[in-house]
């Protein structure tokens, strides 16, 4: 049995559960929040662990929660089940760009389709109808800002890879009042670097790449205040945004020992609490999504470490979203995945490995939190599944999200919200 060992790890899961800011919910018990019921929420925020269903869940409670304890996502007050496949002509399982479309315009498309029908024709967004209606809008990710999941909500694309048409149609048509994560090299034309050079050496297949022409000029121009760095996010004003913090994603994607990076310059938690510091300042309420790339990027690598790592990211950043809801009651929070990514399974450390040696080999073990005991990550796949995925909710018109749906279900929830224009 070949299973990769981080022994290595256990002494230090003490230090990141009380030092990272990973909280956890110790007790099962909890009840709805009042307003959970049919009043209609003026803010909602959503919130994406790319890549994250049942399983990834469960591994990172063991990890930082432990076995009596649960993470934060995990304990809004209601949960229910999403399907995923998208209506692709060469398969049931659906990628990101699929995934986010469905809940961004309330039909299934191909994959690779930025908020198009599976003709090509452009849908209305709710991120853009969001605008429309008055609200303020923001989107703050560890992938590019052009990235599949956050496009979906804010522009159209017959093709996820147009990555600077995209940046290009938020400033010109979907316009956020916040743009916070990675992804600079769409930005600027291919051969004029920002802040961040072309062919790093973590990574030389990095460059400014775009078509577009000077964009981060171009934002300036439209009064977005532009940062590349935590010193400056936290010196910003309120009023447009536009943070961008890495030549693509906030992390190097990689198999375990093989250049795998995850330290953002900017962590999930902060853009969101900043994106919200922003916001809120509009009365007539706000739409924000939240994303963890690394979770499904890390999966795709079969890289446990990592992809728990990420979670504890992501979880950190629900919280930051739970504790704003818990001040302002008609704040909707919920947190989902747009597919399952590698197969993951958590299992007992003494079970041989049925998937092998290769790049779908065991990671383990890592210690359950709080105890002697410990669990192996075993995954199947380097790429996405059809399973299910969990969503949770917090707040008014929560109780909604009961029960199993499509993923364009979503749609049909925050629809009504988002496009109401309010006075």
């Amino acid at each position: 049995m070949f299973v990769r060992t981080v022994r290595w790890l256990a002494p230090v899961v003490a230090a990141t559960v009380a030092t990272a800011g990973v909280t956890v919910a110790q007790s099962w018990g909890g009840s709805a929040p009042a307003g959970s019921g049919r009043v209609t929420p003026r803010n909602v925020i959503f919130i994406n662990g790319d890549g994250m269903a049942a399983a990834h869940r469960e591994a990172a409670r063991l990890f930082y929660a432990g076995l009596d304890g649960r993470l934060v996502m995990d304990s809004l007050p209601v949960s229910g089940q999403l399907t995923t496949s998208p209506r692709d002509p060469e398969t049931p399982i659906t990628d990101s760009a699929a995934g986010a479309s469905a809940w961004a315009t309330g039909q299934r498309t191909y994959n690779g389709a930025i908020s198009v029908d599976v003709n090509g024709n452009p849908l209305p967004t709710l991120g853009t109808q969001a605008k429309a209606a008055g609200k303020a809008t923001g989107l703050v990710t560890t992938a590019q800002v052009t990235d599949a999941s956050p496009a979906a909500f804010f522009s159209n694309s017959v093709d996820r890879a147009a990555q600077d048409d995209i940046a290009r149609q938020y400033l010109e048509v979907s316009k956020p009042d916040v743009i916070l994560g990675g992804g600079e090299d769409w930005w600027l034309p291919a051969g004029s670097p920002g802040a961040y050079p072309d062919q790093p050496a973590a990574d030389p297949t990095e460059g400014s790449r775009g078509t577009q022409g000077d964009l981060i000029a171009r934002a300036r121009a439209d009064g977005y205040q532009y940062v590349s760095t935590a010193a400056q996010l936290a010196t910003v004003r309120r009023g447009k945004l536009l943070g961008l913090f890495a030549n693509e994603e906030l992390f190097q994607q990689r198999p375990e020992g093989q250049g795998d990076v995850y330290d953002p310059p900017v962590s999930l938690a902060t853009m969101t609490r900043t994106a919200l510091s922003t916001l809120s300042t509009e009365r007539r309420g706000f739409f924000l999504l939240v994303e963890e790339e690394g979770v499904d990027e890390f999966a795709h690598n079969n890289n446990g470490r990592r992809t728990l790592q990420a979670m504890g990211e992501l979880e950190k950043a629900v919280s930051v979203a739970r504790e704003y809801a818990a001040r302002h009651r008609d704040t909707l929070v919920v947190v989902t995945g747009d597919h399952e990514t590698g197969g993951l399974a958590v299992e007992d450390t003494a079970t041989t490995d049925e998937s092998g040696d290769g790049v779908s080999a065991e990671d383990g073990p890592f210690p359950v939190a709080g105890s002697p005991l410990s669990f192996n990550i075993d995954w199947t796949t380097g790429s996405h599944t059809g399973q299910d995925v969990p969503v949770t909710a917090y707040g008014p018109l929560a109780d909604r999200f009961t029960g199993k749906h499509p993923n364009t279900y979503v749609h049909q929830v925050l629809a009504p919200v988002l496009t109401r224009r309010s006075s």
